[in-house]
């Protein structure tokens, strides 16, 4: 298993049951109820220096999910041309997350989740089974799409552990 399989297992094993597709839209829905029991103030909150606040926490799965959908349309469409890669702390510096109201960004991760689910569910076995190259890395569609859902547990996970802790 090469690095970057390692790195991507750790996502896909987070996933509780097979059927992903309907994880996506829990996982969605989980996400934006935690996000909705907030306020201003504990959006703006980081647990640590040099750590995400909670909106950049959640424009970074705004982000990711983006770009991940992106790709696996591509590479569902056939086309072969190999992605680059992105710096998820380049784009962080530049969110300026604090200056949009949290209510703002849940809709927007609704929407950009609304379509992730209408994208995969409209994908046919072959077009699931395609694969391209990402940031020099084969991958396919269907993991991309388990991706999306290892990768919004895995911060949903993060934010128990260390946000939510510190509100109590």
């Amino acid at each position: 298993m090469t690095e970057f399989q390692k790195y991507i297992q750790r996502y896909l094993d987070l996933i509780p049951t097979e059927n992903w597709l309907e994880e996506m839209k829990k996982t969605g829905e989980k996400t934006v109820s935690l996000f909705s029991f907030l306020t201003e103030e504990h959006s703006n909150f980081a647990y640590a220096v040099g750590k995400w606040t909670l909106k950049e926490l959640l424009q970074h799965l705004i982000d990711a999910e983006r770009i991940f959908a992106y790709r696996a349309l591509r590479f569902a469409r056939y086309d072969q041309t190999e992605l680059a890669g992105w710096d998820e702390e380049t784009y962080a510096k530049h969110y300026f997350s604090s200056e949009r109201l949290l209510q703002s960004l849940i809709d927007e991760f609704e929407t950009v989740r609304k379509s992730s689910c209408l994208l995969f569910e409209n994908l046919n076995e072959i077009q699931l089974s395609k694969t391209g190259v990402a940031n020099g890395n084969e991958i396919s569609v269907e993991t991309i799409g388990k991706l999306i859902v290892g990768h919004n547990i895995h911060h949903f996970n993060i934010i128990e552990e260390r946000y939510l802790s510190k509100f109590d």
